[in-house]
């Protein structure tokens, strides 16, 4: 009996690790075609060996045969670079960390596992279609970021390339030759941009789904609902916000230190007394830093939104206790009050929900459904006793949920704490080159 046991669990633990199986025409049919027309599809071996190929065409074979053959020591001042090598190494660098982790992603999960699509069954009507179409603005995203970027890069190159900046007939041919570099240049530089802005957005998107969630779990303060409905919702959260962070921390901490690494690199290169600041040699440069830079505010602020919305829960549990408390004191008075007498006053007396003096449109975007300074109505007191309302906040207080990074919350704080640090790097940095005390 003990053997079969053990058998039945094992077999439901790889049942419950399956990768969820999907069909060619679901929600996710045109996501999965943009993914392979950029080459990061790996659903089949063919797309599997296709993907990898290009991987090391693009970030490893191409970067390497610009910088050591493109390098151009006799070309005049406008057309040397002395700031590729930093260029090459970052974006390469930042691609394969991004190319490796959504690989493992992919591989490991499965699209519509990873893009939590397999639970948004269990999902109301209003987070399953927000979702939906979050998904189908993703990618219009990634292309506002990218393309660009792309376009001053195209431009740079195909003036580097048609000005004379080169002369190597490795195809027999000057024109032809010049013709090949550039767009391979140029396609390694779309395909690591493209690829490191795509698991960026992609992490968006997942933080995205629990903020519609969190907006649709705070639905649960304005209607009669019983302590142990809202528990387990919350747990449900926090668990699938664990599974976000475990899955990205690698990510987001590599991340975080390989921009930085090359941010500073790129400044210590800069602040040079010998450095030539001029638009046609650091301009790549500044490219790079701004699209590196992009994408990591797009990981911290998800991150940060996501959290904060988290972390609003437990004020809108206090003031779902408290207006519960209040309205619970005023019902029993008004059970010795006149019958002439109630209803005359309200139960929180100076706030209406009409009020023409009311300043709740001035606040703008600093509240919404979770973070808010509206009452709310009191509908816990008839079937809620305090002493489980009191539980329930004292639980959220102590159970704050949000993205983690090897149990570093990244939240407002944190980031104030990032951005505080990496300061004080700038301006020692600053100090040794330039002398600023």
């Amino acid at each position: 009996m003990g053997d079969q046991g053990s058998t039945t669990r094992l077999l439901n633990k790889e049942k419950a690790f399956s990768r969820s199986v999907s069909h060619a025409y679901d929600e996710l049919h045109s996501f999965r075609t943009w993914l392979k027309w950029m080459f990061v599809d790996q659903s089949t071996p063919w797309t599997i060996f296709l993907s990898w190929f290009m991987y090391i065409l693009f970030t490893i074979v191409v970067p390497c045969l610009s910088y050591f053959g493109l390098a151009c020591s006799d070309c005049d001042s406008r057309h040397s670079r002395p700031f590729d090598k930093i260029v090459q190494l970052s974006l390469s660098a930042i691609s394969t960390l991004s190319f490796l982790c959504l690989s493992r992603f992919v591989s490991r999960y499965g699209l519509r596992r990873f893009l939590f699509f397999d639970r948004l069954c269990d999902e109301s009507e209003t987070v399953r279609k927000g979702y939906t179409e979050q998904l189908n603005r993703s990618l219009k995203l990634l292309f506002i970021f990218v393309l660009p970027c792309f376009a001053a890069e195209s431009a740079y190159k195909i003036w580097w390339y048609s000005s004379g900046g080169t002369q190597i007939p490795f195809l027999g041919n000057v024109v032809v030759s010049d013709v090949v570099a550039c767009v391979l240049e140029l396609m390694s530089w779309l395909y690591r941009t493209v690829v490191f802005f795509l698991v960026c957005v992609l992490f968006r998107l997942i933080c995205y789904l629990q903020i519609l969630r969190l907006h649709d779990f705070a639905q649960i303060f304005h209607i009669d609902s019983d302590v142990e409905t809202v528990l387990r919702e919350h747990l449900r959260i926090r668990r699938h916000l664990r599974i976000i962070s475990h899955r990205y921390r690698a990510f987001i901490l590599f991340a975080l230190f390989g921009i930085t690494v090359s941010q500073f690199a790129s400044l210590l290169m800069t602040t040079r007394s010998s450095a030539d600041l001029e638009i046609f040699k650091s301009g790549e440069l500044a490219l790079c830093s701004m699209s590196l830079l992009a994408g990591l505010l797009i990981i911290l602020r998800s991150a940060a939104r996501i959290t904060h919305k988290a972390q609003a829960v437990t004020s809108l549990a206090a003031k779902w206790h408290v207006c519960a408390t209040i309205d619970s004191f005023d019902s029993v008075e008004a059970d010795t009050t006149p019958l002439s007498q109630v209803g005359q006053y309200p139960s929180f007396p100076g706030v209406t929900a009409n009020d023409p003096m009311s300043d709740m449109e001035d606040v703008g975007d600093e509240e919404d459904e979770l973070d808010n300074t509206k009452l709310l109505p009191a509908y816990a007191y008839s079937t809620i006793s305090f002493q489980k309302r009191q539980a329930l906040v004292t639980y959220f207080e102590n159970n704050r949920a949000g993205i983690t990074v090897f149990g570093w919350m990244l939240d407002r704080t944190t980031l104030h704490t990032i951005f505080g640090f990496e300061l004080s790097l700038v301006l020692w940095l600053l100090g040794k080159t330039v002398g600023i005390s």
